[in-house]
């Protein structure tokens, strides 16, 4: 039996739609010595039998009670058998050659803590949407903007176990900013570096995409702001930020207006496909008619490209 160098560690819940293309995607890495160590996360639909449906002795299948992608890693972390740890979401897609890649970089590079990559992304039905290029990709250029801007896609990475363990592990009082304080905190441990290739896609889907900050609100910008700049998360702050994140997730028109328009942003800015995009847009504006946002965005999707990047540009 071959030593187990990497685990792939995916949280699962209510993921049966996508999960299944997500583990044929690891299961089918050009290098063939790893564990794929799922935890789900008190799925309630039947994740379970689409994972149970793959006869594979590198998958190993553990339960919890649903209590968040936090703690779901964290336990993934206390159980996995590797020394590096490749995270991926469960409707995401590995590309044949992700963990080769990146486990060749970390041997070659032992001051490295964390690897990351660019990535494509995909609508909820596979559909194409563009090419997702990091913020930086050198370790200085990392964390020059480490405490203002996620230096990773999270389902990208693959790092050290031991150095997140030694960190604390996922802090789960930071709901939905859990990965960044992560990296925050892991910054002193190690260098940072992105692959400038695409080694997963990313799917967006109303059910886990990640929300845009300014649909969130500007006091969870300001809290999460503040957390990251002193890399520690008060009790109180774990409470309300938890709060924000949840009324928001459960209300429909706010996780499909934000689904749309994300797409529909990615679209425009990132691919310049602006009858596509329009097409989200008018989706995000009907789910969500009073946020002035999109009637913007629809209305900048007529401009030239290149006012559209240079407006982009100033705005962020």
């Amino acid at each position: 039996m071959h030593p187990v160098k990497v685990t792939v560690l995916m949280p699962a819940y209510n993921a049966a739609p996508y999960i299944g293309a997500a583990i044929a995607s690891v299961l089918s890495q050009t290098m063939p010595h790893f564990e794929l160590l799922i935890v789900n996360d008190g799925s309630t639909d039947n994740t379970t039998a689409v994972i149970q449906s793959f006869n594979d002795t590198r998958i190993r299948l553990i339960y919890q009670p649903n209590s968040g992608v936090a703690a779901a890693l964290n336990k993934g972390l206390s159980l996995a058998r590797g020394e590096y740890i490749a995270r991926f979401d469960a409707d995401d897609i590995c590309q044949p050659n992700r963990l080769q890649q990146q486990m060749t970089y970390l041997d070659a590079h032992p001051d490295y803590v964390i690897t990351g990559s660019d990535a494509e992304y995909i609508s909820e039905q596979g559909e194409y949407l563009c090419y997702y290029s990091c913020h930086a990709h050198s370790n200085d250029a990392i964390k020059q903007h480490l405490h203002t801007s996620c230096p990773f896609t999270h389902s990208s990475v693959m790092y050290r176990r031991q150095a997140v363990l030694q960190c604390g592990g996922y802090p789960v009082l930071a709901m939905n900013m859990e990965d960044h304080l992560l990296w925050v905190k892991l910054s002193s441990a190690g260098k940072f570096y992105n692959f400038p290739a695409p080694l997963i896609q990313v799917r967006f889907n109303p059910a886990s995409v990640t929300i845009d900050e300014k649909w969130r609100g500007r006091r969870f910008r300001v809290l999460k702001y503040g957390i990251l700049q002193r890399g520690v998360i008060t009790a109180a702050e774990g409470a309300e930020l938890t709060g924000i994140v949840q009324k928001q997730n459960a209300t429909a028109s706010i996780r499909h207006g934000a689904y749309f328009a994300l797409c529909g942003k990615k679209l425009l800015l990132n691919n310049h496909m602006p009858v596509k995009a329009r097409s989200y847009i008018r989706k995000a504006i009907q789910s969500a008619p009073f946020r002035l946002d999109n009637y913007a965005l629809f209305v900048i999707s007529y401009f030239p490209e290149k006012y559209i990047q240079w407006l982009n540009k100033k705005m962020n």
